[in-house]
């Protein structure tokens, strides 16, 4: 199979999508809770150890609870964070459940 010449605009190749070189490729994941998920880890590595973070529901612009709690729980996984969440009908809670 012909390789495409690099910028994917080779109207002759028999490529069905352009092409791109892997270092324009990006490599981290940035999903649309990444700001809301970086600014509760922030505001965790500030708490005392019997303190949760408490977010506003209705801050989260529209967003599912479930879907910012899965956010949560990836980012902390890959930080190897142990975080337990609650949440009533006006707040979310989180907090670190191994911080002493």
């Amino acid at each position: 199979m012909k390789k495409s010449g690099g910028n994917g605009n080779n109207s002759s190749s028999k490529f069905n999508f352009s092409s791109v070189m892997q270092v324009d490729v990006p490599q981290a994941r940035n999903g649309k809770h990444k700001k809301l998920v970086t600014r509760i880890l922030a505001d965790l590595e500030h708490t005392a150890a019997d303190t949760a973070v408490r977010i506003p529901l209705n801050g989260l612009a529209g967003e599912k609870m479930q879907n910012v709690r899965s956010a949560l729980n990836r980012a902390t996984r890959s930080k190897k964070m142990e975080v337990a969440t609650a949440a009533d009908e006006k707040y979310l809670y989180v907090w670190c459940k191994d911080k002493s």
